[in-house]
């Protein structure tokens, strides 16, 4: 996959479905006819690519929906990452990386953002936030096999934050936003993001000495 696939946006079956308005039954169907592209997760579960589905739905005018407040902040929040993840890349610990475990960092960085997509625009989305979990896991465990310590890996959690809720701030100077919209996008952007930084440090912590236990005195 090229590097630039790999910056992609990428969309569920149901997300992908509602932004083109229409029924997941007929997108899984142009799908399997080869007109929209998709890749499979490991779980068999289908993802689009929302540049695929931009120009599928300028090639065949299709009356997609307007773009949403959540749409138009990922790609602003994608945008800010991008300018400058390789600034960071090229620093600390991640700079030590070879490139499969660069691949793997950005792969999970991809799944995050993707993630963030689509519980900012859910209504309720809590079995997302059980993915949020499991991610924070697979990150916790590969910043402990590349020998991150908690801080490193807290602190890449951090930055991605950061740049979200910037794109935040960003969207509600330069869009007609409603004050209430904004509020929702950071209340949830920092839900999920509680979740994935949790997850990391309990990763950490299933290794450190048990501190609640008392210790037994010597016998002298």
């Amino acid at each position: 996959m090229s590097q630039e696939r790999t910056e992609e946006t990428w969309l569920s079956l149901g997300d992908a479905a509602a932004y083109l308005n229409v029924h997941p039954a007929t997108l899984r169907r142009w799908s399997d006819a080869g007109e929209i592209p998709h890749l499979l997760t490991p779980g068999g579960h289908r993802r689009y690519a929302l540049s695929d589905l931009q120009r599928f739905a300028e090639s065949h005018h299709v009356a997609r929906r307007e773009v949403s407040l959540a749409e138009a902040w990922a790609d602003r929040a994608m945008t800010r990452a991008r300018q400058e993840l390789p600034e960071r890349s090229a620093a600390g610990w991640l700079a030590a990386l070879d490139e499969p475990m660069r691949e793997r960092h950005r792969a999970l960085g991809r799944r995050l953002m993707g993630l963030t997509l689509q519980y900012v625009s859910a209504d309720d989305g809590a079995h997302l936030l059980d993915e949020a979990r499991a991610l924070g896991k697979d990150y916790g465990e590969l910043s402990k096999t590349a020998g991150a310590s908690l801080k490193d890996a807290l602190q890449a959690a951090l930055f991605f934050r950061d740049k979200l809720l910037e794109a935040t701030l960003e969207l509600s100077e330069t869009a007609p936003v409603r004050p209430g919209d904004s509020s929702r996008l950071v209340k949830r952007i920092n839900a999920l993001l509680n979740v994935v930084q949790l997850a990391i440090a309990e990763v950490y912590e299933a290794d450190a000495p048990d501190t609640t236990q008392p210790r037994k005195k010597r016998r002298t």
